[in-house]
């Protein structure tokens, strides 16, 4: 791969103990149309000239380094009033050749432990492959890299084969705040007994931290004493992932709330009371 020697230069402060340092020159906010061009090109874009974006909810790309044509550094932000953790990333590129081969590099990981040190690769969709699908693995890397201060660096090679798509990459499946408030708006039409949606706080952001309630309607009395099963689906913002949709309407919560023998359907919750937040 290049020589980041420049990189290093413009100053992205990494430390092996990454986890644990405050940044002074993370990216702040995020990446909004902007054309990645060759040092000292000040023309107007060309084909192939990609273009970055992550202005949309649960987007994250904060910064581009042009390092050759066919490679590039990305920077992710850290998280809202945490500058300690930088994990996700999402963010779309466009104005891409015909064919072009590139190598992204997500160079400010914080963390050093990874499930994409397991075999987990990201995610890749585009306007005419609205699904999202793995990118092969025999494409991905994640490795110490020397020229980043030894930290961690996800590197992934990738083809854009239509040069008028919008492709959108991310760390892991999506799952915006709306689709969340949306799908739990839907819950609350249908007037369940068996659960009970309420406001634990607000964010600093002033959003919605929810609290649900999933138990026997004999048991939402708040004076009633029942073991609570307290589970966290968020930890941190910058878990913009499925799962917390994938736990409650995919796994086990939709399904117990739509069957149609209430009896048969709460059984798991007589003894206990389920609280998501």
């Amino acid at each position: 791969m290049a020589s980041r020697s420049e990189s290093q230069e413009s100053g992205v402060n990494e430390d092996l103990n990454a986890e644990n340092v405050v940044k002074v020159d993370e990216p702040v906010g995020n990446l909004s149309k902007y054309y990645a061009l060759p040092p000292g090109y000040s023309g107007t874009p060309k084909k192939g000239h990609l273009m970055f974006d992550a202005c949309f909810e649960s987007g994250n790309l904060g910064r581009v380094d042009y390092v050759t044509e066919f490679e590039y550094d990305l920077f992710i932000r850290p998280d809202t009033c945490n500058p300690r953790f930088r994990v996700w990333f999402n963010f779309t590129v466009e104005n891409t050749a015909p064919y072009q081969r590139v190598i992204f590099n997500i160079v400010n990981f914080s963390k050093t432990k990874s499930l994409y040190r397991e075999g987990m690769t990201p995610l890749v969709k585009s306007t005419s492959r609205t699904k999202w699908q793995r990118i092969p693995a025999k494409n991905c890397f994640y490795y110490r890299c020397p020229d980043h201060r030894k930290n961690y660096v996800l590197s992934f090679a990738f083809a854009f084969d239509n040069d008028t798509d919008v492709y959108q990459f991310a760390y892991c499946f999506p799952y915006t705040y709306s689709r969340l408030e949306n799908f739990l708006d839907e819950l609350d039409k249908r007037n369940l007994e068996c659960y009970k949606r309420e406001l634990l706080c607000l964010t600093v952001q002033q959003r919605r931290v929810e609290l649900l309630t999933i138990t026997s309607p004999e048991n939402m009395k708040d004076d009633l004493k029942k073991r609570v099963i307290f589970i966290t689906a968020r930890i941190h913002p910058g878990k913009t992932l499925l799962l917390l949709y994938v736990m409650v309407s995919k796994t086990w919560l939709l399904p117990l709330l739509q069957q149609k023998d209430s009896n048969f359907a709460l059984k798991p919750s007589r003894l206990h009371v389920l609280k998501w937040g």
